[in-house]
């Protein structure tokens, strides 16, 4: 009795060690509302993976799940779309990326369905911070109402898709194409 009493509580310790250690790892987020459709919908179930950030920065087209300085109370996600020291800019639905350098890029995003349908010129992105946007550029809280996300707000980087089941699979993080 008493074995089987051992293995037992052994085995609830080693489950309980990995259902924790997943959370603190690769969380489970439910998406709210509709600026990222169509890339993510609704009440979609992804998981983040908060590793990846310790071993290099975030890049454009990663998408991203962050506390934002404007809602403290929600989580947001959305894509990054400016790095520090650059500025973002939109004209007839297209974007333009002003870099350091003094180029200009204009972005490849296959995942816009409707682009922009204002204007927006922003300033430089202050270091070690993130312009962000929805991919439901008309329906989208994001960076063009003033603000940027700290690399410190960010949780995570969207990963894999959990539910709904016709939506499973790993979360297309475009490694943005620059024209």
């Amino acid at each position: 009795m008493r074995a089987f009493l051992r293995d037992t509580l052994t085995i609830i310790a080693i489950a309980a060690v990995i259902v924790l250690g997943q959370r603190a790892i690769a969380p489970k987020i439910v998406v709210d509302g509709p600026s990222m459709n169509h890339t993510l919908q609704d009440g979609q179930q992804i998981v983040l993976n908060k590793v990846i950030y310790k071993i290099h920065q975030p890049e454009r087209g990663d998408v991203i799940v962050f506390d934002p300085p404007v809602n403290l109370h929600e989580e947001y996600i959305k894509r990054i779309i400016g790095l520090p020291g650059e500025s973002v800019e939109i004209k007839n639905g297209i974007v333009y990326i002003h870099k350091k350098d003094g180029t200009v890029l204009q972005l490849d995003e296959p995942y816009i369905t409707d682009p922009a349908r204002s204007p927006f010129k922003g300033n430089t992105i202050p270091a070690n911070e993130y312009f962000v946007m929805g991919d439901n550029r008309n329906n989208s809280s994001d960076s063009r109402g003033g603000w940027t996300v700290p690399f410190s707000n960010i949780m995570g980087k969207a990963w894999l898709s959990v539910w709904p089941p016709g939506k499973w699979g790993l979360i297309v993080n475009y490694l943005a194409k620059e024209q």
